[in-house]
């Protein structure tokens, strides 16, 4: 990798999973405009074609609730993004548990499959740079999202495991923890927050979303993709098994 080069990722590739919007997107456009070579995974298509013919990336659409359809996906990554999730708001008592078994085959089992495929090849290049896109919700707890909660926080051991395990062979693992994004996640979690939470749905922003956060405003999915990007550069070689907050101050209570 040509570390001086306005493209320091020229001849890298990177597999970013729920690529296709959001978090995912910006991830693989920063990527991308690195000259890294993109597989952009999601479960929508046509948005993922898009994307890919756009940065020059190649589209994969895989449905990563299906371990069968994760087992194929592409093994010769140098960059691992893992940042396809979902959501879903309801008390304990009233989770559905298949919805809360389907969040932890996106969010662990997924990420772990995917890594236990790609570690091989960044060990045999021995370089390489895994990037969980985790959440507050992997430091921090909040009611009525037990099955995010619990698989952000798996996230982080897997990460933290893997930092372990694969720093002899040049290759780091870390996690990002953002607040809240402005993504389509979040903007369909407000009707479920207003219900949980007894309040009106234009609320919801202020007194839930906003509480914690000492910055009053939702993160952009560029700022996460940035420091994404910076955990593939040279400057960042020393950092693994790191968490790395993005969340206006949130964990500073």
């Amino acid at each position: 990798m040509d570390t001086t080069s306005a493209r320091p990722l020229d001849g890298r590739t990177a597999l970013v999973t729920g690529a296709a919007s959001g978090i995912g997107r910006a991830c693989a456009e920063a990527l991308a405009e690195a000259g890294a070579r993109v597989y952009v995974v999601d479960v929508a298509a046509a948005p993922a074609r898009a994307l890919a013919a756009r940065i020059g990336g190649r589209a994969v659409v895989a449905d990563l609730a299906d371990p069968e359809a994760v087992d194929a996906l592409p093994d010769d990554a140098d960059i691992v993004v893992n940042n396809a999730g979902l959501q879903h708001v309801a008390p304990v008592h009233e989770f559905p548990p298949d919805r809360f078994t389907l969040i932890q085959r996106v969010m662990v089992e997924a990420p772990f499959r995917i890594l236990r495929r790609t570690l091989p090849h960044m060990y045999a290049r021995e370089w390489g740079r895994i990037i969980n896109i985790s959440s507050v919700h992997g430091l921090r707890a909040s009611a009525f999202k037990s099955a995010y909660v619990t698989a952000k926080h798996a996230l982080e051991g897997l990460s933290k495991t893997v930092a372990l395990e694969a720093a002899p062979y040049g290759v780091t693992s870390n996690c990002i923890n953002p607040g809240y994004v402005r993504t389509p996640l979040v903007e369909r979690q407000i009707a479920a927050q207003a219900q949980a939470h007894g309040i009106p749905e234009d609320e919801v922003v202020g007194q839930i979303t906003l509480a914690r956060p000492a910055i009053k405003r939702l993160i952009d999915p560029a700022e996460v993709a940035h420091l994404a990007l910076w955990l593939c550069t040279p400057h960042a070689s020393y950092i693994t098994g790191a968490s790395l907050p993005v969340d206006g101050g949130w964990t500073a209570h």
